[in-house]
C-alpha cells in the first residue's frame, strides 16, 4: 500500500534519513522505534509533505506521492503529530470539524462526528469544552480522532503515548487497536518500544537515519540487541528459544 525506497532527507549538511526503505502493507500496523534524533519524525513529516526529500521514492497505492500536503491528505494519508497540536481555543467539536475539512459533504461530516463520539464518548461529553482545558490524555484522544475525521486510509501516529501516565498509555494503545479493527492501516512511531512491538504486525528500527533491524514485532521483542537497547533488559535466550 505504502512503499518507501531509498528515501534521503537532509537539513543542510545534516543527513536525517540515509536511504530508508520500508513498506506498510494494507490493513497492517507497522511500528518504527528508535532513539531521539533517529529520524522517526522526519520520516512521518516527509510522508505528510511537510519535508521535501533529497532523493528516493514514495509510492502510495502504486502512485508517486504528491508534493502538496493537502493533496496527500486527500489521497488518504493523515498524520497525528507529536505533541497533539490541537487548537486549544476551539471547542472539541470545532477541533473535530477542522479535521474533516476534506470531506465532500456535510452529511459525511456529521456521520464522522458521530463515529468519533462513539469511539471515544468523553469527546461527546466535552464537545462544547475548549480543547485547551482537556487533560493530556483527552487531548491526545482528540488529536487522534481529529485525524480520523478525514477518513484516512493510512494513519500516521507520532509518539501518541508521549508524556502520558501508564494507565492512559494503555488506553491509547487500546484505541490504536480499535482503529486498526475499523480497517485503518497504521504507521506508528513510538518511543515505548515494548508497547509498539507488542501490537504491530511488522517493525523497523531507525538509528541515525538508517534502518538497522526489521522483523515482526515478536521477532524484535525477542532480539537481544533490541532488548538491551530499547526494552531495558537482556533476553533470556533459553526462554526466547
Amino acid at each position: 500500500m505504502l512503499k518507501i525506497a531509498n528515501l534521503q532527507v537532509a537539513y543542510g549538511h545534516i543527513e536525517a534519513l540515509k536511504g530508508v526503505t520500508l513498506e506498510v502493507p494494507r490493513g497492517s500496523i507497522v511500528s518504527i522505534i528508535g532513539a531521539n534524533g533517529a529520524g522517526k519524525s522526519t520520516l512521518l513529516n516527509t510522508l505528510s509533505g511537510l519535508v521535501t526529500p533529497r532523493g528516493g521514492e514514495i509510492l502510495f497505492e502504486g502512485k508517486p506521492l504528491p508534493k502538496e500536503a493537502y493533496r496527500i491528505v486527500q489521497m488518504g494519508i493523515v498524520q497525528v503529530p507529536e505533541g497533539r497540536k490541537i487548537f486549544p481555543g476551539l471547542t472539541v467539536r470545532e477541533n473535530l470539524v477542522m479535521g474533516g475539512y476534506v470531506l465532500p459533504s456535510s452529511r459525511l461530516l456529521k456521520e464522522r462526528l458521530e463515529q468519533m463520539y462513539q469511539l471515544f464518548p468523553r469527546l461527546w461529553e466535552r464537545r462544547d469544552q475548549q480543547g485547551g482545558t482537556l487533560s493530556g490524555g483527552e487531548q491526545q484522544m482528540l488529536a487522534i480522532c481529529r485525524g480520523l475525521m478525514a477518513d484516512p486510509k493510512v494513519l500516521l501516529l507520532d509518539e501518541p503515548s508521549l508524556g502520558l501516565a501508564p494507565i492512559l498509555v494503555n488506553e491509547i494503545f487500546q484505541l490504536i487497536l480499535k482503529i486498526h479493527s475499523m480497517g485503518v492501516t497504521v504507521l506508528l512511531v513510538e518511543q515505548n518500544a515494548r508497547k509498539a512491538l507488542s501490537i504491530c504486525d511488522y517493525a523497523y528500527v531507525l538509528e541515525t537515519g538508517s534502518v538497522t533491524f526489521q522483523g515482526t514485532g515478536e521477532e524484535l521483542l525477542c532480539n537481544e540487541q533490541i532488548s538491551e537497547a530499547y526494552l531495558g533488559k537482556t533476553v533470556d535466550k533459553e526462554a526466547a528459544g
